[in-house]
């Protein structure tokens, strides 16, 4: 439902901005690999940015992996490869993408009331060769971050121009991929096309994944003498059979082996169609977005335990266009005689959700809807961001920003229909020090939110049960702190460290797989960062990350404890890139996931995971051939575990509580030629 409110708070935004002086100077700089220097440009230690250099150099298993390059973030996979990842990061389990914010060019990529999840992020129409650069921060101490910036944010960039190159890669189980780009000049700007096309089948001993996956770009960049345009078109289609978690009981028995399936008729379509506009006008800033994405998914988790004759397989539906843009300015000014920056920028989205369901299936043919819903769901924000520079060592950033949700929910069940709407203001503040020019400290504290579904705010029945249900709120309250520090010496080493603590109101979510709102308590995370970068000579680096972190609900709960379901309290990687000569490198990166908590008295934990990847790569001329060795020792570890009830056929009505997995993919060999041209 598009208010005219928002129209005008978005426009008289834009002109209030023209009130700041002009005078930035944007600086254009291409990251090849980790930008380490960060001293006086970054707001806090857990920031940084990933180039395309690293991405080339990091052996990939699936695409969502490459938010592994930031520190402490673990990347995994609970279902078919064409569904969206898992991720994990500063003791949340982000399911798909709740508590962080992920964006490329400007586009949101969490899904708001979402089919399957709050925030599904589906990471599988980037192709990674197209990256120009990752832009994260962990934390939310930039008031430009918004909606599900709670842990932090990862900002996707393309590269200006596409490589002229044709990449093939060829592996187990049928994995084939191709890749081909090239830009022309044309005047002052160049004009990139980019195609991705893979196929693979799995591992699986019971079905085929059959993935079929396939991407386009077409971008056009223009540099100019007062900044910078492009105009980006992509493609992505995608279907796949699925492979999900399994009980450890049914391997036990015999049922099926470790990488065998109960349900063989899983899986699912995706497809995503976007247009975006960028523009850098002198100290002006434009994007502006048209989304289109479809998503069938087909799950079942339970078995038999619902319903003993058909199954319990089920349908998930999102069908959405997504609008929207961001008006940004920035300015120099002075206050008392201090260097002041300031950035004031409004944003606006649209979501017109034509159709999010759940469906009961058998074989993938629908016996029955559970709820289906149509939703509009707007959102409008203002932010302010400046940095006062009180002396040549001490800089003062403040921001403050507001946001507001409007939401109009249209149900099958009439008493679930309703609009709901709901209002926040937040602030942050950080100091930074440079106690030496090799040595800077920070101090941050930040108000963050992410948005509950919107089904879920006017939600008057449950869809299954009938009972009553109570509504949440719409937006939930986070708040952070950290402090860190980061050193950096050009010769031989970077460090940063930070201690970060992290309060959520709630942690409230809607249960796409149920149709309904499942309740918790407010939390508390707190823990520990580190991330080393050591180079040895001009030929050979080590790096290591390591992330602690303890996660407790607050306040109690009748028959429940105080840990927080799945999440993770250790995290630690480490890699070895040796550059034998001007042909040969290699790369090889271990990492490690701890034991995950599964249920909320933390009697039941996950085993750890460990996994070794390695990659080397000949380079001659314009021809470079790779060979990557994912899961090097052939590690059985799992990729993920779940504690929860399941009914198998002859077991009781109630179900048996067990650990359901998806176990990693044994080790699997990949070769690949790239001709640049």
């Amino acid at each position: 439902m598009f208010r005219v409110r928002h129209i005008a708070f978005f426009i008289s935004t834009v002109f209030s901005s023209a009130a700041l002086a002009h005078g930035l100077d944007y600086e254009h700089i291409a990251v090849h690999g980790h930008q380490t220097r960060l001293l006086g440009q970054a707001l806090s230690a857990s920031e940084g940015v990933i180039g395309q250099g690293e991405i080339a150099q990091r052996p990939l298993l699936r695409t969502g992996e490459v938010l592994e390059l930031v520190p402490g973030m673990v990347v995994t996979q609970h279902s078919g490869s064409g569904k969206a990842n898992q991720y994990f990061l500063r003791g949340f389990n982000l399911d798909h993408g709740t508590d962080f914010q992920t964006s490329l060019e400007g586009m949101p990529l969490n899904m708001r009331t979402h089919g399957h999840g709050q925030a599904y992020t589906d990471l599988n129409f980037i192709v990674p060769e197209f990256i120009g650069n990752i832009q994260y921060r962990k934390g939310a101490y930039h008031a430009d971050q918004g909606d599900f910036a709670t842990a932090g944010s990862a900002r996707f960039f393309l590269a200006s121009a596409l490589p002229s190159m044709l990449s093939l890669q060829l592996g187990q189980d049928n994995y084939q991929r191709a890749v081909v780009s090239h830009h022309l000049a044309l005047d002052d700007a160049t004009l990139s096309v980019g195609l991705e096309a893979t196929g693979y089948d799995g591992p699986w001993t019971d079905i085929d994944e059959g993935i079929r996956k396939y991407n386009g770009l077409v971008r056009y960049n223009r540099a100019t003498d007062s900044g910078q345009f492009n105009l980006t078109l992509m493609a992505y289609d995608n279907r796949w059979q699925s492979a999900d978690q399994i009980p450890q009981r049914a391997v036990d028995q015999g049922l099926i082996d470790k990488l065998g399936s109960l349900d063989t008729t899983l899986g699912g379509e995706s497809d995503r169609y976007s247009l975006s506009l960028n523009w850098q006008w002198y100290d002006w800033a434009i994007s502006a977005y048209a989304i289109e994405s479809n998503l069938d998914l087909f799950s079942n988790f339970t078995y038999y335990l619902n319903d003993p004759i058909q199954g319990d397989q089920f349908k998930q539906v999102d069908k959405r266009r997504i609008w929207g843009g961001e008006i940004s300015r920035h300015a120099f000014t002075s206050l008392f005689g201090k260097e002041w920056t300031h950035e004031v920028g409004a944003q606006l989205r649209y979501d017109d959700i034509g159709e999010v369901a759940l469906y009961n299936t058998k074989a993938r043919q629908v016996l029955s809807p559970v709820r289906v819903d149509s939703v509009d769901e707007l959102s409008s924000a203002l932010y302010w961001q400046s940095e006062l520079l009180l002396t040549n060592r001490l800089t003062l950033s403040t921001g403050v920003r507001y946001d507001y949700f409007d939401v109009s929910v249209n149900s099958d069940l009439a008493q679930n229909s309703g609009d709901a709407s709901d209002d926040l203001l937040s602030f942050n503040a950080s100091l930074s020090y440079s106690l030496t020019p090799s040595l800077e400290g920070y101090i941050n504290a930040g108000q963050s939110f992410h948005s509950n579904d919107a089904r879920g705010a006017t939600i008057q029945l449950d869809p299954v049960t009938g009972d009553r249900a109570e509504p949440v709120d719409l937006l939930v309250r986070g708040d952070g702190m950290e402090i860190g520090l980061r050193y950096f010496d050009s010769k031989s080493l970077n460090l940063s460290v930070a201690i970060w603590t992290l309060e959520l109101d709630s942690e409230l979510l809607f249960v796409g797989d149920a149709g309904n709102t499942e309740a918790s308590r407010g939390s508390r995370r707190y823990g520990v960062e580190a991330a080393a970068y050591y180079w040895l000579n001009n030929r050979l680096s080590l790096d290591m990350e390591v992330a602690l972190s303890h996660s407790r609900f607050r306040g109690q709960e009748a028959g429940e404890g105080d840990r927080i379901d799945g999440s993770l309290p250790v995290v630690a990687s480490a890699g070895f890139t040796w550059q034998a000569n001007d042909n040969i490198s290699s790369s090889l990166r271990i990492r490690h996931f701890g034991k995950r908590l599964l249920d909320s008295r933390g009697e039941v934990r996950s085993e750890p995971l460990t996994v070794m990847n390695l990659s080397l790569t000949y380079a001659l001329q314009a021809w470079q051939f790779k060979l990557e060795v994912l899961n090097l020792l052939d590690s059985d570890d799992h990729d993920i575990d779940y504690l929860y009830e399941s009914r198998l056929p002859g077991e009781p009505p109630e179900g048996v509580e067990d650990i359901h997995y998806h176990p990693i993919e044994p080790r699997t060999l990949r070769l690949g030629a790239t001709y640049h041209f």
